[in-house]
């Protein structure tokens, strides 16, 4: 087993095993960060849990980011993701259909670029789901080894949409879709990915 193998085969798959294994150090920091941008992107308020209402888990999900030309060593990430498969449909959400890219028109901005010997650029938003504005009322637990102090009974009253919901690519592309219209673009009739 090579070095690359051994450190992507101790992957954790839950917190406590991120939390004991060798690299609990570099997990912990990185589940941390994730914590403070959660909290910096204002995603949900502590609040007592409604009379009723179903509360929605979370888990923490571990990836290790291969070492790339930036980076040299690995790059450990954390995700919080809420467990979205509990929720019921008519309650915890109303529509999930999110308009996706489609194929031919990558292919024809790709020609196009080329034709006109054009430069492109890529971007990926980080946290992109953590823009996306919940119109539905969702509770979910507090994080693992993350509950407040003195507020061990309050769960989080989600305000932005959480990686693992089934609303959260929609309401993404809802966010998106109201900021590129807004500057004077517009939607393609074609494509409504594509502005």
């Amino acid at each position: 087993m090579t070095v690359a193998e051994d450190i992507i085969h101790d992957e954790p798959s839950t917190y406590r095993e991120a939390a004991s294994s060798p690299q609990a150090a570099s997990w912990v920091q990185t589940m941390t960060e994730e914590k403070e941008s959660l909290h910096k992107n204002d995603t949900w308020d502590l609040v007592l849990p409604s009379k009723g209402r179903k509360i929605v888990g979370c888990k923490w999900v571990f990836k290790l980011k291969d070492a790339s030309p930036d980076f040299v060593a690995p790059r450990y990430k954390a995700r919080l993701v809420a467990k979205g498969f509990s929720q019921k449909e008519g309650i915890d959400y109303h529509e999930i259909f999110s308009p996706v890219v489609k194929h031919t028109s990558i292919r024809a901005l790709l020609a196009l670029v080329a034709l006109f010997d054009l430069e492109l650029e890529q971007m990926d938003v980080k946290t992109a789901f953590l823009h996306g504005e919940l119109e539905e009322e969702i509770f979910m637990a507090q994080p693992e080894d993350f509950v407040v102090e003195g507020k061990e009974n309050h769960v989080c009253l989600l305000k932005k949409s959480l990686y693992g919901l089934k609303q959260s690519p929609r309401q993404w592309y809802h966010r998106f879709d109201s900021y590129v219209t807004s500057h004077a673009f517009e939607r393609s009739s074609y494509d409504a990915c594509v502005f």
